[in-house]
């Protein structure tokens, strides 16, 4: 029932838009920064690996599949994560804020979050999973006030246009059968 309210009310709709200007300016905001003053997340990885989350009890790693996918694919490949998080923050800010695909902005801020928390950082992090979780449970009523009022329309009809018999054929093949 709460759900429903949230993804169909208009005034949670409003709430909705209130918290998503909040976080898309910080997801802006520190992407923006990261963007014009430089980022190396080199340090930041090469910690991931050499400090992972343990548990405490039996010294083992609680996330091994990340600890790897950070040590064999993240480090080796420091230039392309140091692009990806800060537009990856910007673009989620942006989207927030202009309320431009709503849900995968929050699904992608999600994303980073989690694996911010992955790393051990916890920082916002829990704070912004809380947040982006409303927002992504919200689904087309958090762009309700913003682009998506306009964009979830015409994505909606180019994906499931219908076709109709009587508009000529195109592509490849197209008139063959009146060549013979």
């Amino acid at each position: 029932m709460f759900i429903n309210w949230v993804r169909t009310n208009k005034y949670a709709g409003i709430a909705l838009l209130i918290i998503r200007l909040y976080l898309g300016f910080q997801w802006f905001i520190h992407g923006w920064d990261k963007l014009r003053d430089g980022f190396d997340a080199k340090g930041f990885l090469t910690n991931a690996v050499t400090k992972p989350v343990l548990d405490k009890a039996t010294n083992e790693l609680v996330y091994p599949t990340f600890t790897k996918f950070v040590e064999h694919f993240a480090v080796p490949n420091v230039k392309l994560i140091n692009l990806m998080i800060p537009l990856g923050e910007f673009l989620v800010g942006l989207g927030l804020i202009l309320g431009a695909l709503t849900t995968a902005a929050a699904f992608f801020g999600l994303l980073m979050n989690f694996m911010f928390m992955f790393a051990g950082t916890v920082s916002t992090n829990p704070w912004f999973i809380l947040v982006g979780f409303v927002l992504f449970i919200g689904g087309a009523n958090t762009g309700r006030f913003g682009a998506d009022y306009y964009l979830l329309p015409l994505i909606r009809n180019w994906v499931f246009r219908k076709k109709d018999p009587a508009a000529p054929k195109t592509g490849p093949g197209a008139g063959a059968a009146h060549l013979h």
